[in-house]
């Protein structure tokens, strides 16, 4: 069965918890050959690392080239005995589909392949009536995780081998109260660090021997965060620091601790970039030190970058189809956490839009069947408007 009901009960079926693969990716390989597209499936590996297997399928040759991206791996279900319902049967219940996976994000592919073939049978098997155009899968196994193996090699590989794409549309659980009411066209980046401050240990009874890094911290951590970094900026909201952890390793209560350590996360918009951040963080650092405080920052590498996709005629056909089957028009939103759209702006414009994200990662995590029915619709809508 090709519809998105069937696909979605298939790839849930495949209890892929990253980076098992269980095969959800064969799923798609099969559905995707039969409908004419060239397959690859290549894994990636890096030491200390899982393996991770991905798919690229594409079909034509020509521009433009529209692609759709995705994971199938799964965070896990916890506790099985909690659902109403198997963690991996895709049953179906009074009109919603359960399972892990279903909306986050089986569903949504399932939606984008569904939409596709039809498509293409409107088409005589081709993206476009008159034999151009290129339609295209980018299928990771490797999201829920670190991502390491999965879309960003597999963007790198497929650049390798010639590959372009001109715009992508991201599955992702991208509406917020119901489907229709959010496109997701960029995400703030992301930063952590952990704030380190030197003192010298000694006996709580000798302060004057000692050197106390807990007070230090504490005015250190309120130097840095309490000043905004910005005021929001066009299309972005404010970024903003906060302070995640406090810990100095000590368990004695009659000990004045040699360290102090405080980690810290920053979403920031496109007034910053990665390093203009964390200049701006170490001059506030050191400005609150002053000569007394010993405190450096140890920053983490961070591939989640700031990116935005601006209004334009991509994001207009896709509002314009997703009006028409909806009755809404979404709002170009740029909030929430990272996602693979991170790697995915690099190499070419990219939407996220995909189904209502109130249940992923939940016991019984679920999607109304009339839900994958209209997302369907909207993907056929933005094929026809794209290769119109």
């Amino acid at each position: 069965m090709t519809d998105a009901v069937s696909i979605t009960r298939d790839l849930v079926r495949c209890p892929s918890v990253t980076p098992a693969d269980a095969g959800a990716l064969g799923v798609l390989e099969d559905l995707l050959k039969a409908a004419g597209f060239t397959t690859h499936r290549v894994t990636f590996s890096e030491a200390g690392y899982p393996d991770v297997d991905n798919l690229y399928a594409r079909i034509g040759s020509e521009g433009p080239h529209i692609t759709f991206a995705g994971h199938t791996d799964v965070v896990p279900p916890g506790d099985e005995s909690a659902w109403s319902v198997g963690a991996f049967s895709g049953e179906v219940r009074d009109g919603v589909l359960y399972g892990r996976g279903a909306v986050d994000m089986k569903g949504g592919i399932a939606c984008s392949v569904a939409a596709v073939l039809e498509h293409l049978a409107a088409n005589d098997g081709k993206p476009r009536s008159d034999g151009k155009g290129s339609i295209s899968f980018l299928i990771t196994g490797d999201e829920e995780d670190v991502s390491i193996n999965g879309t960003i090699k597999l963007l790198q590989w497929a650049a390798a081998r010639g590959e372009k794409f001109d715009h992508c549309v991201l599955g992702e659980p991208s509406n917020v109260e119901t489907l229709g009411d959010t496109i997701k066209v960029g995400r703030r980046g992301s930063q952590s660090g952990t704030l380190h401050v030197e003192g010298l240990q000694g006996h709580v009874a000798y302060p004057h021997r000692a050197s106390n890094p807990v007070p230090d911290i504490s005015r250190l951590i309120v130097a840095i965060s309490d000043e905004p970094l910005d005021h929001g900026s066009a299309q972005f909201q404010a970024s903003n620091l906060e302070f995640t952890s406090v810990d100095v390793g000590n368990t004695a209560n009659n000990v004045i601790p040699g360290q102090a350590r405080a980690r810290f996360n920053i979403r920031y918009n496109d007034n910053h970039t990665q390093a203009s951040l964390r200049e701006l963080v170490e001059t506030r650092l050191a400005k609150a030190c002053g000569n007394r405080i010993r405190a450096h920052i140890v920053w983490e590498p961070s591939n989640s970058n700031v990116f935005v996709t601006k209004p334009g005629p991509f994001t207009d056909l896709a509002v314009s189809a997703i009006e028409e089957v909806t009755g809404r028009k979404p709002e170009l939103s740029t909030s929430g956490g990272t996602s693979d759209a991170r790697f995915i702006s690099s190499y070419c414009p990219v939407i996220e839009f995909g189904l209502v994200g109130q249940t992923m990662h939940q016991v019984d995590e679920r999607v109304p069947v009339a839900d994958l029915e209209k997302l369907t619709k909207v993907y056929r809508g933005i094929l026809a408007r794209y290769f119109a």
